[in-house]
Protein backbone atom coordinates (compact mmCIF):
# COMPACT_ATOMS: atom_id res chain seq x y z
CA UNK A 1 0.00 0.00 0.00
CA UNK A 2 1.29 3.30 -0.92
CA UNK A 3 0.87 6.28 2.27
CA UNK A 4 1.96 8.83 3.91
CA UNK A 5 2.59 8.74 7.70
CA UNK A 6 2.25 12.07 9.65
CA UNK A 7 5.34 10.76 12.39
CA UNK A 8 4.25 13.67 14.23
CA UNK A 9 0.94 12.71 15.09
CA UNK A 10 1.34 9.13 14.26
CA UNK A 11 -1.20 8.97 11.61
CA UNK A 12 -1.68 7.18 8.30
CA UNK A 13 -3.16 9.13 5.72
CA UNK A 14 -3.94 7.22 2.22
CA UNK A 15 -1.68 8.02 -0.83
CA UNK A 16 -4.28 11.02 -2.77
CA UNK A 17 -3.56 8.83 -5.80
CA UNK A 18 -4.33 5.77 -4.39
CA UNK A 19 -7.61 4.42 -6.14
CA UNK A 20 -9.44 1.10 -4.90
CA UNK A 21 -12.16 -0.55 -7.05
CA UNK A 22 -14.46 -3.16 -5.67
CA UNK A 23 -16.18 -5.60 -7.56
CA UNK A 24 -18.44 -7.89 -5.55
CA UNK A 25 -21.18 -10.26 -6.96
CA UNK A 26 -21.67 -11.85 -3.45
CA UNK A 27 -20.92 -9.73 0.11
CA UNK A 28 -18.62 -10.89 2.03
CA UNK A 29 -19.03 -12.97 5.33
CA UNK A 30 -19.32 -10.91 8.37
CA UNK A 31 -15.95 -9.99 10.55
CA UNK A 32 -15.47 -11.75 13.29
CA UNK A 33 -14.36 -8.17 15.20
CA UNK A 34 -13.90 -5.17 13.80
CA UNK A 35 -10.83 -2.61 14.75
CA UNK A 36 -13.31 0.24 15.33
CA UNK A 37 -16.96 0.55 16.80
CA UNK A 38 -17.88 3.54 15.26
CA UNK A 39 -16.39 5.73 11.84
CA UNK A 40 -17.58 9.12 11.36
CA UNK A 41 -17.30 10.33 7.95
CA UNK A 42 -17.02 13.97 7.39
CA UNK A 43 -15.80 15.88 10.49
CA UNK A 44 -17.21 19.11 10.10
CA UNK A 45 -19.62 20.89 12.63
CA UNK A 46 -21.99 17.82 12.72
CA UNK A 47 -19.47 15.04 12.15
CA UNK A 48 -16.50 16.42 14.52
CA UNK A 49 -19.00 16.48 17.73
CA UNK A 50 -20.33 13.37 17.09
CA UNK A 51 -17.06 11.77 16.64
CA UNK A 52 -15.90 13.34 19.75
CA UNK A 53 -19.34 11.86 21.49
CA UNK A 54 -18.70 8.45 20.96
CA UNK A 55 -14.89 8.48 21.88
CA UNK A 56 -16.34 10.09 25.08
CA UNK A 57 -18.33 7.18 25.74
CA UNK A 58 -15.40 5.35 25.41
CA UNK A 59 -16.13 4.02 22.15
CA UNK A 60 -13.05 3.01 19.43
CA UNK A 61 -13.73 5.57 16.63
CA UNK A 62 -12.37 6.69 13.11
CA UNK A 63 -12.89 9.58 11.83
CA UNK A 64 -13.12 10.02 7.95
CA UNK A 65 -12.32 13.52 6.56
CA UNK A 66 -10.98 14.13 2.61
CA UNK A 67 -9.45 17.76 3.73
CA UNK A 68 -6.00 17.86 4.30
CA UNK A 69 -6.26 20.65 6.31
CA UNK A 70 -9.05 20.44 8.31
CA UNK A 71 -7.39 17.07 9.67
CA UNK A 72 -4.61 19.37 10.74
CA UNK A 73 -6.72 21.85 12.28
CA UNK A 74 -8.21 19.03 14.10
CA UNK A 75 -5.11 17.33 15.60
CA UNK A 76 -3.32 20.47 15.88
CA UNK A 77 -6.13 21.15 18.55
CA UNK A 78 -7.76 24.35 16.53
CA UNK A 79 -10.79 23.17 15.63
CA UNK A 80 -14.36 25.01 15.85
CA UNK A 81 -15.70 23.37 18.39
CA UNK A 82 -17.30 24.14 22.25
CA UNK A 83 -14.49 24.36 24.97
CA UNK A 84 -15.81 21.53 26.92
CA UNK A 85 -15.64 19.38 23.67
CA UNK A 86 -12.29 20.69 23.13
CA UNK A 87 -11.37 19.06 26.17
CA UNK A 88 -13.23 15.70 25.35
CA UNK A 89 -11.78 15.64 21.79
CA UNK A 90 -8.09 16.74 23.20
CA UNK A 91 -8.43 13.07 25.45
CA UNK A 92 -9.63 11.30 22.62
CA UNK A 93 -6.54 11.88 20.66
CA UNK A 94 -4.05 11.41 23.55
CA UNK A 95 -5.61 8.60 24.81
CA UNK A 96 -6.12 6.25 20.79
CA UNK A 97 -9.91 6.95 21.33
CA UNK A 98 -9.94 8.59 18.01
CA UNK A 99 -8.07 7.92 14.70
CA UNK A 100 -8.42 10.23 12.19
CA UNK A 101 -7.56 8.91 7.95
CA UNK A 102 -8.44 10.17 4.67
CA UNK A 103 -8.58 6.86 3.02
CA UNK A 104 -12.23 5.66 2.30
CA UNK A 105 -10.99 1.77 2.23
CA UNK A 106 -10.45 2.22 6.29
CA UNK A 107 -14.00 2.51 6.07
CA UNK A 108 -14.72 -1.67 6.43
CA UNK A 109 -12.62 -1.68 9.46
CA UNK A 110 -15.36 -0.31 11.65
CA UNK A 111 -18.59 -1.66 13.31
CA UNK A 112 -20.65 1.35 12.40
CA UNK A 113 -20.37 4.01 9.52
CA UNK A 114 -22.28 7.51 10.36
CA UNK A 115 -22.32 9.90 6.74
CA UNK A 116 -22.18 13.55 8.31
CA UNK A 117 -21.44 15.68 5.44
CA UNK A 118 -23.14 18.68 3.97
CA UNK A 119 -26.25 19.31 2.57
CA UNK A 120 -26.18 22.51 0.45
CA UNK A 121 -27.93 24.24 -1.86
CA UNK A 122 -26.68 25.72 -5.37
CA UNK A 123 -27.05 29.62 -5.97
CA UNK A 124 -30.43 28.76 -7.64
CA UNK A 125 -31.49 27.10 -4.32
CA UNK A 126 -31.96 23.60 -5.77
CA UNK A 127 -30.39 20.72 -3.53
CA UNK A 128 -26.32 20.05 -4.35
CA UNK A 129 -25.85 16.09 -3.69
CA UNK A 130 -22.70 15.59 -5.03
CA UNK A 131 -20.89 15.98 -1.39
CA UNK A 132 -23.43 13.34 0.12
CA UNK A 133 -23.88 11.11 -3.35
CA UNK A 134 -19.93 10.88 -3.12
CA UNK A 135 -19.44 9.55 0.43
CA UNK A 136 -22.78 7.09 0.19
CA UNK A 137 -20.79 5.91 -2.62
CA UNK A 138 -17.77 5.21 -0.69
CA UNK A 139 -19.41 3.89 2.02
CA UNK A 140 -21.10 1.73 -0.40
CA UNK A 141 -18.03 0.66 -1.74
CA UNK A 142 -16.06 -0.29 1.79
CA UNK A 143 -19.47 -1.77 3.00
CA UNK A 144 -18.66 -4.97 4.93
CA UNK A 145 -21.28 -7.81 6.08
CA UNK A 146 -22.01 -6.70 9.93
CA UNK A 147 -22.15 -3.22 9.54
CA UNK A 148 -24.65 -0.85 10.73
CA UNK A 149 -24.94 2.10 7.85
CA UNK A 150 -26.37 5.18 9.35
CA UNK A 151 -27.06 8.85 7.50
CA UNK A 152 -27.47 12.05 9.24
CA UNK A 153 -26.93 14.59 6.64
CA UNK A 154 -30.57 16.53 5.99
CA UNK A 155 -31.93 15.96 2.80
CA UNK A 156 -35.06 14.99 0.73
CA UNK A 157 -37.39 11.89 2.11
CA UNK A 158 -36.26 8.70 -0.06
CA UNK A 159 -32.57 9.56 0.03
CA UNK A 160 -31.36 7.16 2.12
CA UNK A 161 -32.97 4.27 0.00
CA UNK A 162 -31.70 5.60 -3.73
CA UNK A 163 -27.63 6.32 -2.48
CA UNK A 164 -27.81 2.95 0.71
CA UNK A 165 -29.99 0.56 0.42
CA UNK A 166 -30.36 0.30 -3.41
CA UNK A 167 -26.47 0.12 -4.34
CA UNK A 168 -26.18 -2.08 -1.12
CA UNK A 169 -29.05 -4.28 -2.65
CA UNK A 170 -27.32 -4.42 -5.93
CA UNK A 171 -23.92 -5.59 -4.55
CA UNK A 172 -25.63 -8.71 -3.15
CA UNK A 173 -26.22 -8.03 0.50
CA UNK A 174 -29.38 -8.45 1.97
CA UNK A 175 -30.65 -5.23 4.11
CA UNK A 176 -31.56 -6.41 7.44
CA UNK A 177 -30.01 -9.70 7.31
CA UNK A 178 -26.36 -9.04 6.20
CA UNK A 179 -26.57 -5.40 6.79
CA UNK A 180 -28.10 -2.65 8.32
CA UNK A 181 -29.02 0.80 6.95
CA UNK A 182 -30.72 3.87 9.25
CA UNK A 183 -31.55 7.48 8.92
CA UNK A 184 -30.93 9.30 12.08
CA UNK A 185 -30.81 13.21 11.46
CA UNK A 186 -28.10 15.26 13.45
CA UNK A 187 -29.17 17.83 16.11
CA UNK A 188 -26.11 19.85 16.62
CA UNK A 189 -26.70 23.87 17.19
CA UNK A 190 -23.00 25.06 16.78
CA UNK A 191 -21.67 27.39 19.22
CA UNK A 192 -24.86 26.69 21.81
CA UNK A 193 -23.27 25.08 25.01
CA UNK A 194 -27.18 25.12 26.36
CA UNK A 195 -27.40 21.27 25.56
CA UNK A 196 -24.83 18.56 25.94
CA UNK A 197 -25.48 16.34 22.92
CA UNK A 198 -26.20 13.22 24.83
CA UNK A 199 -29.46 15.31 26.10
CA UNK A 200 -30.60 15.91 22.96
CA UNK A 201 -33.23 12.87 21.69
CA UNK A 202 -32.28 11.32 18.20
CA UNK A 203 -34.72 10.52 16.06
CA UNK A 204 -34.26 6.74 14.16
CA UNK A 205 -35.92 4.95 11.53
CA UNK A 206 -34.47 1.91 9.77
CA UNK A 207 -34.50 0.51 6.16
CA UNK A 208 -36.48 -2.74 8.34
CA UNK A 209 -37.13 -3.25 11.97
CA UNK A 210 -33.78 -5.31 12.60
CA UNK A 211 -32.11 -1.65 11.10
CA UNK A 212 -33.98 0.38 13.18
CA UNK A 213 -33.41 -2.05 16.50
CA UNK A 214 -29.42 -1.95 15.42
CA UNK A 215 -29.25 1.61 15.14
CA UNK A 216 -30.64 2.22 18.52
CA UNK A 217 -28.26 0.21 19.94
CA UNK A 218 -25.29 2.51 17.77
CA UNK A 219 -27.09 5.51 18.68
CA UNK A 220 -27.17 4.34 22.55
CA UNK A 221 -23.51 4.31 23.02
CA UNK A 222 -23.79 8.39 23.83
CA UNK A 223 -27.66 9.30 23.48
CA UNK A 224 -30.01 8.95 26.83
CA UNK A 225 -33.36 9.26 24.48
CA UNK A 226 -34.06 7.51 21.33
CA UNK A 227 -37.35 8.30 19.17
CA UNK A 228 -38.62 5.28 16.82
CA UNK A 229 -40.44 6.37 13.51
CA UNK A 230 -40.32 3.17 12.07
CA UNK A 231 -39.29 4.03 8.58
CA UNK A 232 -36.74 5.81 6.78
CA UNK A 233 -38.73 8.32 5.30
CA UNK A 234 -40.87 8.93 8.65
CA UNK A 235 -37.24 10.19 10.13
CA UNK A 236 -35.69 11.94 7.04
CA UNK A 237 -39.14 14.14 6.87
CA UNK A 238 -38.89 15.00 10.81
CA UNK A 239 -35.65 17.01 9.91
CA UNK A 240 -37.56 18.80 6.98
CA UNK A 241 -40.46 19.67 9.59
CA UNK A 242 -38.06 20.48 12.11
CA UNK A 243 -36.24 23.25 10.26
CA UNK A 244 -38.64 24.14 8.21
CA UNK A 245 -41.08 24.96 10.75
CA UNK A 246 -38.19 27.50 11.84
CA UNK A 247 -38.21 29.00 8.59
CA UNK A 248 -41.40 30.19 8.80
CA UNK A 249 -41.92 31.33 12.04
CA UNK A 250 -38.20 33.24 11.52
CA UNK A 251 -39.98 34.95 8.38
CA UNK A 252 -43.22 35.19 10.05
CA UNK A 253 -41.13 37.15 12.94
CA UNK A 254 -39.21 39.23 10.39
CA UNK A 255 -42.88 40.49 8.97
CA UNK A 256 -44.23 41.30 12.39
CA UNK A 257 -40.62 43.17 12.94
CA UNK A 258 -41.27 45.71 9.54
CA UNK A 259 -45.51 46.02 10.36
CA UNK A 260 -44.17 47.44 14.43
CA UNK A 261 -41.86 49.18 12.63
CA UNK A 262 -44.44 50.80 10.86
CA UNK A 263 -46.74 51.17 14.05
CA UNK A 264 -44.20 52.44 16.02
CA UNK A 265 -43.84 49.52 18.19
CA UNK A 266 -41.02 47.94 19.84
CA UNK A 267 -41.22 44.01 18.56
CA UNK A 268 -39.14 42.83 21.17
CA UNK A 269 -41.43 43.92 23.96
CA UNK A 270 -44.53 42.62 21.71
CA UNK A 271 -42.26 38.51 21.64
CA UNK A 272 -41.51 39.10 25.00
CA UNK A 273 -45.60 39.66 25.86
CA UNK A 274 -46.71 37.36 23.57
CA UNK A 275 -44.01 34.33 24.99
CA UNK A 276 -45.33 35.01 28.76
CA UNK A 277 -48.36 32.90 27.52
CA UNK A 278 -47.69 29.24 28.99
CA UNK A 279 -49.12 27.11 25.88
CA UNK A 280 -49.58 27.34 21.87
CA UNK A 281 -46.54 30.36 21.25
CA UNK A 282 -43.10 29.60 20.81
CA UNK A 283 -40.25 32.85 20.75
CA UNK A 284 -38.88 33.54 17.59
CA UNK A 285 -36.55 37.06 16.69
CA UNK A 286 -36.46 38.56 13.88
CA UNK A 287 -32.83 39.70 12.11
CA UNK A 288 -30.95 40.32 9.42
CA UNK A 289 -31.43 37.24 7.69
CA UNK A 290 -30.77 33.66 8.29
CA UNK A 291 -27.59 31.78 8.07
CA UNK A 292 -25.83 28.09 8.03
CA UNK A 293 -26.60 25.38 5.97
CA UNK A 294 -29.98 24.35 8.03
CA UNK A 295 -33.04 26.78 7.33
CA UNK A 296 -31.92 28.19 4.68
CA UNK A 297 -30.97 25.25 3.35
CA UNK A 298 -33.32 22.27 4.54
CA UNK A 299 -36.98 23.16 3.49
CA UNK A 300 -35.18 23.62 -0.43
CA UNK A 301 -34.80 19.63 -0.29
CA UNK A 302 -38.27 19.56 0.48
CA UNK A 303 -40.05 22.16 -1.88
CA UNK A 304 -37.37 20.62 -4.93
CA UNK A 305 -38.34 17.06 -3.92
CA UNK A 306 -42.71 18.70 -4.42
CA UNK A 307 -41.85 20.48 -7.16
CA UNK A 308 -41.02 17.10 -9.39
CA UNK A 309 -43.94 15.61 -8.08
CA UNK A 310 -45.66 19.06 -9.11
CA UNK A 311 -46.95 18.58 -5.09
CA UNK A 312 -47.42 22.74 -3.66
CA UNK A 313 -46.31 24.27 -0.52
CA UNK A 314 -47.53 28.00 -0.55
CA UNK A 315 -46.87 28.44 2.50
CA UNK A 316 -43.33 27.52 2.52
CA UNK A 317 -42.41 28.94 -0.45
CA UNK A 318 -43.36 32.56 0.82
CA UNK A 319 -41.57 31.83 3.89
CA UNK A 320 -38.39 31.02 1.64
CA UNK A 321 -38.85 34.20 -0.36
CA UNK A 322 -39.53 36.01 2.39
CA UNK A 323 -36.16 34.71 4.46
CA UNK A 324 -34.07 34.84 0.96
CA UNK A 325 -35.03 38.52 0.17
CA UNK A 326 -34.42 39.98 3.72
CA UNK A 327 -30.59 41.03 2.77
CA UNK A 328 -31.82 43.11 -0.38
CA UNK A 329 -34.52 44.53 2.87
CA UNK A 330 -31.35 45.49 5.09
CA UNK A 331 -29.68 47.30 2.16
CA UNK A 332 -32.98 49.22 1.19
CA UNK A 333 -33.38 50.33 4.64
CA UNK A 334 -29.36 51.57 4.40
CA UNK A 335 -30.45 53.45 1.49
CA UNK A 336 -33.33 54.97 3.19
CA UNK A 337 -32.07 56.00 6.31
CA UNK A 338 -28.85 57.56 4.47
CA UNK A 339 -31.15 59.45 2.16
CA UNK A 340 -32.67 60.99 5.48
CA UNK A 341 -29.30 62.39 6.10
CA UNK A 342 -29.16 63.78 2.33
CA UNK A 343 -26.54 61.19 1.39
CA UNK A 344 -26.94 58.85 -1.31
CA UNK A 345 -25.80 54.84 -1.23
CA UNK A 346 -23.00 55.57 -4.04
CA UNK A 347 -21.02 57.68 -1.47
CA UNK A 348 -21.38 56.09 1.63
CA UNK A 349 -18.53 54.38 3.95
CA UNK A 350 -20.68 51.24 5.29
CA UNK A 351 -19.21 49.02 8.07
CA UNK A 352 -20.81 45.65 9.21
CA UNK A 353 -20.18 44.44 12.57
CA UNK A 354 -19.97 41.04 13.04
CA UNK A 355 -20.21 38.93 9.93
CA UNK A 356 -20.73 34.86 11.21
CA UNK A 357 -24.55 33.79 10.33
CA UNK A 358 -24.73 33.72 14.41
CA UNK A 359 -23.07 35.07 17.53
CA UNK A 360 -19.52 33.47 18.88
CA UNK A 361 -19.06 30.66 15.82
CA UNK A 362 -16.54 31.36 13.05
CA UNK A 363 -19.17 29.94 10.59
CA UNK A 364 -19.84 32.45 7.47
CA UNK A 365 -22.16 29.46 6.06
CA UNK A 366 -24.89 31.20 4.36
CA UNK A 367 -24.29 33.86 6.11
CA UNK A 368 -26.82 37.19 5.42
CA UNK A 369 -23.58 39.39 5.98
CA UNK A 370 -22.15 38.54 2.66
CA UNK A 371 -25.15 39.30 0.51
CA UNK A 372 -25.44 42.37 1.98
CA UNK A 373 -21.77 43.63 1.27
CA UNK A 374 -22.07 42.90 -2.04
CA UNK A 375 -25.47 44.53 -2.65
CA UNK A 376 -24.03 47.79 -1.14
CA UNK A 377 -21.04 47.52 -3.32
CA UNK A 378 -22.94 46.62 -6.52
CA UNK A 379 -24.73 49.95 -5.40
CA UNK A 380 -21.50 51.75 -5.14
CA UNK A 381 -20.71 51.98 -1.51
CA UNK A 382 -17.17 51.63 0.25
CA UNK A 383 -18.10 48.51 2.69
CA UNK A 384 -15.89 46.75 5.20
CA UNK A 385 -16.62 44.55 8.55
CA UNK A 386 -15.33 43.99 11.73
CA UNK A 387 -15.43 40.19 13.02
CA UNK A 388 -12.02 38.94 14.27
CA UNK A 389 -13.43 35.61 14.09
CA UNK A 390 -12.49 35.83 9.44
CA UNK A 391 -9.10 37.75 8.69
CA UNK A 392 -10.14 38.05 4.57
CA UNK A 393 -13.42 37.05 2.70
CA UNK A 394 -14.31 36.99 -0.83
CA UNK A 395 -17.53 38.39 -2.07
CA UNK A 396 -19.65 36.52 -5.03
CA UNK A 397 -18.04 39.09 -7.13
CA UNK A 398 -14.54 37.83 -6.06
CA UNK A 399 -13.77 41.07 -4.18
CA UNK A 400 -11.86 40.63 -0.94
CA UNK A 401 -12.22 42.29 1.77
CA UNK A 402 -9.79 42.19 4.71
CA UNK A 403 -11.10 42.43 8.49
CA UNK A 404 -11.12 46.19 9.72
CA UNK A 405 -8.85 45.92 12.81
CA UNK A 406 -9.37 49.90 13.98
CA UNK A 407 -13.17 50.47 12.84
CA UNK A 408 -12.81 54.47 14.21
CA UNK A 409 -10.11 55.01 11.46
CA UNK A 410 -12.65 53.59 8.96
CA UNK A 411 -14.60 56.35 9.41
CA UNK A 412 -18.11 54.79 8.70
CA UNK A 413 -20.97 56.79 7.34
CA UNK A 414 -23.55 54.13 8.70
CA UNK A 415 -22.57 51.03 10.93
CA UNK A 416 -24.79 47.73 10.34
CA UNK A 417 -24.65 45.86 13.50
CA UNK A 418 -25.22 42.52 12.26
CA UNK A 419 -23.71 39.55 14.22
CA UNK A 420 -22.70 40.66 18.38
CA UNK A 421 -20.05 37.92 18.99
CA UNK A 422 -18.93 38.22 22.97
CA UNK A 423 -15.74 39.02 22.58
CA UNK A 424 -16.20 42.23 20.10
CA UNK A 425 -15.32 45.41 21.74
CA UNK A 426 -17.52 48.03 20.73
CA UNK A 427 -16.55 51.29 22.83
CA UNK A 428 -15.65 52.78 19.34
CA UNK A 429 -19.47 53.47 18.37
CA UNK A 430 -20.29 56.87 19.64
CA UNK A 431 -23.80 58.03 20.02
CA UNK A 432 -23.23 60.58 17.30
CA UNK A 433 -22.98 57.77 14.73
CA UNK A 434 -25.58 56.46 12.62
CA UNK A 435 -26.32 52.88 13.09
CA UNK A 436 -28.57 50.51 11.98
CA UNK A 437 -29.22 47.73 14.50
CA UNK A 438 -30.38 44.43 12.31
CA UNK A 439 -29.97 42.41 15.69
CA UNK A 440 -32.89 44.07 16.95
CA UNK A 441 -30.59 44.50 20.47
CA UNK A 442 -32.43 47.62 22.01
CA UNK A 443 -30.66 47.27 25.53
CA UNK A 444 -27.40 47.28 23.90
CA UNK A 445 -27.55 49.62 21.00
CA UNK A 446 -31.01 52.23 22.63
CA UNK A 447 -30.00 54.98 20.33
CA UNK A 448 -29.83 52.83 16.99
CA UNK A 449 -32.19 52.28 14.31
CA UNK A 450 -33.90 49.08 13.64
CA UNK A 451 -34.99 47.51 10.35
Amino acid sequence: MSSLTDIRHGIEFAHPDRVVLTLAVEPPQAKAEFDFDVAVVGLGYVGLPTAIAYADSGARVLGLEISPRRLETILDRRADVLERDQLKLDRALSGNNLALTNDKSELSSARAVIVCVPTPVDDFLVPDLAILRAACAAVVEAATAGQILMLTSTTYVGCTNDLLVQPLSQRGFVVGRDIFVAFSAERIDPGNASFEQRDVPRVVGGATLECEEEADRLLHLYAANVHHVGSLAAAEMTKLLENTFRAVNIALANEFADICSSLDIDINTVIDAAATKPYGFMAFRPGPGVGGHCIPCDPHYLLWQLRRSRVDAPLIEVAMTAIAHRPRHVVERVRDVLSGRGQGLATAKVLLVGIAYKPNVADLRESPALEILSELRSHGATVGYLDNHFDVVTLSDGHVLQNVTQPALFAADLIIMHTTHESVDLDWITTHQLVIDATYDRVSYPTAVTL
